[in-house]
């Protein structure tokens, strides 16, 4: 099953709830939920969860073109590459690894590797202002990495599972 893999309205769009059941939006839910260690967030629903992800047009506008990110932003992307590298790992059974490499400016980089294979490389920019307009840009954007990884590690096994 591929991550973009989704039941559609009649408009021919993604609904939320189908959306919400792809395996990447559903380990970033888990990996939202695991970091509530007091469990502040029980009553917030999943796409409630998902609100710091989703930025709207204004919302955009109003991030200054240039600055420095956050403690928060920062701890967002993260748990976003985790959660890809977790449904990953319950996809393929093979441990994937997530390196961040960071600037204070918002420039760097972000490498998920499965044994001696990367299957992630992405040059991060505009940090500050990371986030997508959408749930389905979110669930599409996840999935991409997603589907993309794992068609790497099926092709290329005995580099993914080197040193296991």
């Amino acid at each position: 099953m591929t991550a973009l893999a989704t039941v559609q309205d009649a408009e021919g769009t993604a609904s939320d709830a189908s959306l919400l059941g792809t395996p990447f939006v559903r380990q970033l839910i888990r990996q939202m939920r695991a970091q509530d260690i007091h469990g502040n967030w029980d009553s917030k629903s999943d796409l409630e969860l998902l609100k710091p992800y989703i930025h709207t047009a204004e919302e955009r506008r109003a991030l200054p073109i240039l600055g420095d990110p956050d403690p928060e932003t920062l701890w967002h992307l993260e748990i976003f590459y985790n959660a890809v590298a977790v449904a990953i790992e319950h996809e393929t059974g093979q441990m994937v690894s997530p390196m961040m490499k960071m600037s204070h400016e918002g420039f760097g980089r972000m490498v998920l590797i499965a044994g001696r294979l990367v299957v992630v490389n992405k040059q991060l920019r505009d940090v500050h202002r990371f986030g997508f307009p959408s749930l389905a840009k979110l669930a599409a954007a996840g999935g991409k990495y997603f589907d993309e990884a794992v068609a790497m590690i099926r092709a290329y096994p005995e580099v993914a599972q080197y040193g296991a």
